[in-house]
């Protein structure tokens, strides 16, 4: 027996309907009609999800080393165990989004154990690849009280089995639903020694993929778990109950995950107008000086509060390593970036001009609690926030 959820609430479904029309927005803007800029944004949501997922198992990397991990590029300030903790996670999610993209693609036990593989393969102790041996708990550091058990081993395996199942068939009404609900049983079954929530987060993301979520990188909600990890410790442990207890009321997970599909779609329909408004004004000044158009791409990034590095531009602006080089002396001498640092820790902020327009650009930040106020019409943030 898994945690379900099978019937959802009036209220809930309006707002499944309004996150819906919003990934059609998302939709249009990142996959239909894609701008110049649009890579840059598809990087910087991925940097954050990764980031983000992390930072939950207290694995912290900046900014600008997210998103080298995402380039493929190496780590400006990371220490060796962060960063192998960073791609191995980055290689996880890649491998489950492309098996995602067949169309006879199937969940199985091998590949939660692969995911489990690449995420955990830089730590032996966490027995990567394979279910845990015998009983899990969890501890608060702080009180060393347990917090939380794993399900009796004797019934781990017959439950992996089932969840494969429920995550293959088309029972849910709701795809977002059953993505939170795969994340959810998996979290509170515990089946491996460590890893378990990087694990059942890259699934919840790959389910959306595997159930038709265009652009799932613009899907998940990892970067706003990041955002509330106290909040997600929290329902986690009243829907658990300490232990394996399906019988539990799990609408509050349902909910607080619905919640995060709408407040991160909103957040990312204010990046895309912002981003639209300020490399618009950005390629203006570009242009007047008679420098090449790729170099306003430079400047978003600088804009968006990124350090930006010679490796970053290089992707952002798709030029080799001279050029990139180039580019940025250039932009220096124009003085719409400042740099700073030496050698290999050299990198680029915004000049004070660049700092002007992202700051006129900026959009309030206020998104309501669509539980709260489910008639609300969308508030408007501020750029990469």
């Amino acid at each position: 027996m898994l945690f379900r959820y099978r019937n959802l609430t009036f209220q809930e479904r309006q707002i499944l309907d309004r996150i819906g029309e919003m990934r059609s927005e998302l939709r249009y803007a990142v996959v239909q009609e894609p701008r110049r800029w649009t890579g840059l944004l598809a990087r910087m949501t991925r940097a954050r999800a990764l980031r983000a997922s992390n930072s939950v198992e207290g694995i912290n990397v900046s900014a600008e080393d997210a998103i080298a991990a995402v380039d493929n590029e190496d780590p400006a300030d990371a220490d060796k165990p962060t960063w192998q903790a960073v791609e191995g996670y980055h290689a996880a999610m890649d491998y489950i989004l492309q098996r995602c993209r067949s169309e006879n693609f199937r969940f199985s036990i091998d590949v939660i154990l692969a995911v489990h593989f690449m995420i955990s393969q830089h730590d032996m102790a966490a027995n990567p690849g394979n279910f845990r041996r015998g009983w899990v708990g969890v501890r608060n550091t702080e009180t060393n009280e347990i917090v939380h058990e794993g399900v009796d081993r004797a019934l781990l395996d017959p439950l992996m089995d089932e969840l494969v199942n429920y995550m293959n068939d088309d029972e849910s009404e709701s795809v977002l639903v059953k993505a939170a609900l795969a994340h959810l049983n998996l979290t509170l079954l515990h089946p491996f020694a460590d890893g378990n929530g990087r694990t059942a987060r890259c699934l919840q993301t790959a389910v959306l993929a595997h159930k038709g979520i265009q652009a799932p990188i613009f899907s998940s909600i990892e970067e706003y778990i990041g955002r509330n990890q106290q909040a997600y410790y929290d329902v986690l442990a009243k829907v658990g109950g300490g232990g394996w207890h399906p019988d539990r009321d799990c609408q509050p997970w349902v909910r607080f995950c619905i919640t995060g599909h709408y407040r991160q779609a909103q957040t990312l329909l204010r990046r895309l107008t912002e981003a639209e408004r300020i490399y618009a004004d950005l390629l203006a000044e570009v242009e007047r000086r008679g420098l090449p158009e790729r170099m306003a791409l430079g400047l978003l990034e600088a804009a968006s509060g990124l350090k930006v590095r010679n490796a970053s531009y290089r992707v952002t602006a798709n030029v080799s390593n001279n050029l990139a080089s180039r580019d940025l002396k250039a932009l220096v001498d124009a003085r719409l970036l400042v740099p700073e640092g030496e050698r290999r820790g050299r990198h680029y902020l915004p000049g004070e001009l660049v700092g002007a327009i992202a700051k006129r650009h900026r959009l309030p930040r206020g998104i309501p609690d669509p539980f709260d106020e489910p008639d609300a019409s969308l508030s408007q943030g501020s750029l990469f926030s």
